[in-house]
């Protein structure tokens, strides 16, 4: 079985997302301020829907920032693993 440690940010962007827990989100726009590519993450919150931005680059600055934990980043499982 080979398992393969580290993923590209390509890897990991095609395959997963951040997603908001707005029940959670007090709109201090903590997220937005620290996303690099501007994005607006405090309305995807809002409206409790995941971050699906093309200008997304995965790197979890706005994960890592929500003071109230309100932000998660989530492997998305399009294809299965083995292949079959």
């Amino acid at each position: 079985m080979n398992v393969k440690l580290t993923c590209s940010r390509h890897e990991i962007r095609s395959t997963g997302r951040v997603v908001t827990d707005g029940s959670r989100c007090v709109q201090c726009g903590m997220c937005s301020y620290n996303c690099p590519s501007g994005i607006d993450v405090r309305h995807h919150s809002w409206l409790g829907r995941p971050v699906d931005d093309s200008r997304c680059l995965a790197c979890g600055q706005c994960v890592a920032r929500c003071p109230r934990g309100a932000l998660t980043f989530t492997r998305l499982a399009l294809f299965n693993e083995g292949g079959s």
